[in-house]
């Protein structure tokens, strides 16, 4: 397979919305398309090189939404035209995913934590930057808390300090919300801060109807 190169994403295109030959801009500035299998259900997110091989591979079962991204391969000797691949927001590809893989329960980092908590602190309702957050266990592990998404909360240093290894009720230190355990596409959402409008749309369609998400 050729390589391919971007269209009209980046901060260095060209006015016609092309990219200098050899100039790929970082993947935080490209939109990644929302995987799902040929049902319809949501997989996970794919960067533009690996929806590519979908296209080319014919294993692209449908799409939703207008293309948001051009990619060019190589020219044939014999038409002299370069190839080009318009990639779409959402990408179904054929076949059907495990039925263990259709709710994965999202992994546990900080990174997903202090997303799912709008980074910030749960004891004094403060927000603050990355560095100034901490992964908090309700009942401390000392106590025989687990880490677990339902134990666990962002805090900043000086309210994790304060608490020490005691429970929010013996230190007096109410929690502003209770910990939970995203869904699958709660955590989709978190975890991408450049979701495109359909994909959104498409995204929040299928959140728990419960979710906090939804207000």
């Amino acid at each position: 397979m050729p390589r391919l190169a971007l269209v009209g994403a980046g901060t260095n295109a060209h006015p016609d919305g092309r990219l200098p030959a050899g100039d790929f801009p970082e993947r935080s500035s490209v939109p990644r398309m929302l995987s799902l299998d040929a049902h319809g259900r949501i997989l996970d997110w794919m960067h533009w090189q690996d929806a590519a091989c979908l296209y080319v591979r014919g294993a692209v079962a449908w799409t939703l939404g207008d293309p948001c991204l051009t990619v060019h391969g190589g020219i044939n000797r014999w038409s002299g035209l370069r190839s080009e691949i318009s990639l779409h927001p959402i990408v179904a590809a054929r076949g059907h995913a495990h039925p263990r893989a259709l709710d994965p329960s999202p992994a546990l980092t900080n990174s997903a934590l202090f997303a799912r908590d709008a980074s910030l602190c749960m004891y004094c309702g403060k927000e603050y930057g990355r560095h100034s957050l901490t992964r908090d266990h309700v009942v401390p592990l000392s106590r025989g808390g687990r880490d677990t998404w339902e134990n666990v909360v962002c805090a900043c240093f000086h309210c994790n300090s304060r608490k020490g290894g005691r429970t929010p009720q013996q230190a007096s230190m109410p929690l502003l919300a209770v910990p939970y355990r995203p869904s699958w596409v709660e955590h989709l959402i978190l975890s991408n801060r450049h979701i495109l409008a359909e994909q959104m749309a498409f995204l929040k369609h299928h959140l728990p109807k419960r979710a906090r998400l939804q207000a």
